[in-house]
């Protein structure tokens, strides 16, 4: 189990604070307060840095994960390099994919910033969801909107042309950020595997973007010059 492995060499445990974490809102609003607080209690919140690995391909699933605060990829591992599956964002639940219908995680997942996640044992949840039928129908909601996002960015993004796909995740991180100033969380590469291109193709049409003015590039930085064009890009190719 990758946490127990790598706790002492990766990861630092930080005090748990519920009264501060979101989780309290959009997870537990159908359990009872002194329930919250056991769950609180039990759960292991662990930082992050760039590239560990949240969860493994292939590991066993014994956990329960939510991402806190930060960036982190879901990707599959395959013969003939990785596949970026999705973006996990803060407030979404990485583990959510494989965890109630596999016995081990059928994708992987890194840290693309520092970031935050917290671990519940996942037979808690179980539990919970046997004895709680409202938590058990939230629980399900999130997992469809989880499953629906990746779906639906999928078939969005197979219907465009190249530079549809990259103004897309250029636009998607300007938002995350809350900037159309910000510094490129993955590389030229990774964005490839995102949009299902190649890494050449990506770099000649940020290139394009660049000379046509729609952005400026600065090593990892990115100004979005014209978010309008950009806009019409990611709609019209």
């Amino acid at each position: 189990m990758i946490f127990i492995i790598c706790f002492f060499t990766i990861f630092t445990a930080m005090e748990c604070n519920c009264e501060l974490c979101d989780l309290k809102n959009i997870f537990f609003a159908t359990i009872e307060p002194s329930e919250l607080e056991e769950f609180c209690a039990s759960r292991i919140e662990i930082t992050i840095a760039p590239k560990d690995i949240v969860i493994k391909q292939g590991d066993p699933i014994h956990d329960f994960v939510y991402l806190k605060e930060g960036l982190v990829k879901l990707y599959r591992e395959t013969d003939a390099g990785n596949q970026i599956i999705s973006i996990g964002k803060p407030f979404d639940f990485v583990s959510l994919l494989s965890v109630f219908g596999e016995e081990k995680y059928q994708y992987s997942v890194s840290a693309i910033t520092d970031s935050v996640i917290c671990v519940m044992k996942l037979q808690d949840i179980q539990k919970l969801i046997l004895e709680n039928g409202a938590f058990a129908l939230r629980l399900i909601k999130t997992m469809n909107k989880a499953t629906d996002r990746i779906l639906f960015d999928y078939l969005d993004n197979s219907q465009k042309r190249l530079y549809g796909r990259v103004a897309h995740v250029l636009i998607d991180f300007s938002e995350i950020f809350n900037n159309e100033t910000f510094d490129l969380p993955i590389s030229r590469k990774e964005i490839a595997q995102l949009v299902g291109m190649s890494i050449e193709n990506v770099i000649r049409t940020i290139s394009e973007l660049r000379k046509d003015k729609i952005i400026n590039v600065f090593g990892k930085s990115i100004v979005i010059l014209d978010m309008h064009r950009l806009k019409q890009i990611r709609s019209n190719n």
